[in-house]
């Protein structure tokens, strides 16, 4: 039997019920154990995580002087823990960023030590910045209920804090207007507008936008795992982005690609979304904003939240509700309007067929 191939530093071994699993192990790094089996999205995400030293963090020199019971020794533990490997690649690199900048500072400090007053008084070093002090207080709750889990605390004290209330409604909605005019000036067949359909007719991120490809497509449906949640979600291939999809030229393993011939990178495909959008004049228009817009014309539509996530790809109502806010509220409001008299002229019609239930 041919002997399996396998990525660097990744081997197999048995467990103690004789299944095979992998596990990624490389001098310097800390060892991780693959949820998923080779050959799928979900292992290649978590192989470029090891890589990177996210998943399979670097160890560093002196890492056994770490002080018990400090922040240092709590955030080694939690990143080895599935509250902070679980959620996606991208996440995890936001959540890492956060916590190793005020590891910087209050890293040395005692879990035990740590106070409301404390908290409230890190989150104002940060102002002006609302939303990053708000991420900060989100970490460090996520890091104290870790914590006390590992008996490294009793109490969580961030959870007396409040966060600083941010203005706006976050990415900005694209409305139909702005659809139109991006539409007006990269017509169909152009790279720009396969960028758009491809956020727009899906209503996925612009991550998972950039390295859909024909391998993407199964029985005439579109299924894509999701880089930031690890979700996998199978949509019909609408009309207007099959259109699109034939009339662009594409690569073989991707439909975009970038000048040099090669698949976007992150953030090269933001800043490319950037131009384009500069380009037709829609400067507060961004990538994201497209699956605002398509939730929020799904909503339009009068779907509901299950049908709406079944797409998207969130878990939660709330969630939903903060992409669906946009949606027209003249159209719903006619839409409810016209079932509120439906229904009364239904109850008024049973009524005249019905009289002994008038004399009730």
């Amino acid at each position: 039997m041919a002997k399996r191939w396998l990525p660097q530093w990744v081997s197999e071994y048995k467990d103690r019920h004789g299944k095979a699993r992998y596990r990624f192990r490389r001098k310097g790094f800390a060892q991780h154990l693959f949820k998923h089996a080779p050959g799928t999205d979900g292992f290649r995400q978590e192989y470029e995580a090891c890589k990177q030293g996210i998943a399979a963090e670097p160890i560093a020199p002196g890492v056994d002087r770490i002080v018990p019971g400090s922040f240092n020794d709590l955030i080694a533990r939690y990143y080895r823990s599935p509250d902070f490997l679980d959620p996606g690649e991208r996440t995890r690199v936001v959540y890492r960023g956060a916590i190793e900048r005020w590891r910087i500072k209050y890293g040395k400090a005692m879990v035990r030590d740590l106070a409301a007053r404390h908290v409230e008084s890190m989150m104002a070093e940060m102002l002006p910045h609302r939303t990053a002090a708000n991420m900060l207080r989100k970490r460090l709750n996520a890091l104290m209920k870790f914590a006390i889990r590992q008996g490294m605390a009793t109490n969580n004290p961030v959870t007396a804090t409040k966060p600083y209330r941010v203005d706006g409604e976050g990415f900005h909605t694209w409305s139909e207007a702005e659809i139109a005019a991006y539409e007006a000036r990269h017509p169909l067949g152009t790279k720009a507008r396969l960028a758009l359909d491809l956020m727009l007719w899906t209503g996925q991120r612009g991550g998972d936008a950039r390295v859909m490809g024909p391998g993407n497509i199964r029985n005439k449906r579109l299924v894509v795992t999701q880089e930031k949640t690890g979700a996998t979600v199978s949509l019909p291939i609408l009309s207007p982005l099959a259109s699109s999809i034939l009339a662009t030229p594409s690569g073989a393993m991707v439909f975009l690609l970038s000048e040099h011939g090669k698949p976007f990178s992150r953030k090269g495909f933001g800043n490319k979304i950037r131009q384009w959008c500069d380009e037709a004049g829609l400067s507060q228009c961004s990538a994201h904003g497209l699956r605002k817009a398509a939730a929020r014309r799904f909503a339009e539509a009068g779907c509901t939240n299950q049908q709406i996530k079944s797409w998207t790809g969130h878990t939660t109502d709330s969630e939903v509700a903060r992409y669906t806010a946009a949606a027209d509220q003249q159209a719903l409001s006619d839409a409810a309007a016209e079932m509120l008299m439906a229904n009364l002229a239904d109850r008024l019609a049973n009524r005249v067929s019905n009289p002994l239930e008038k004399e009730a």
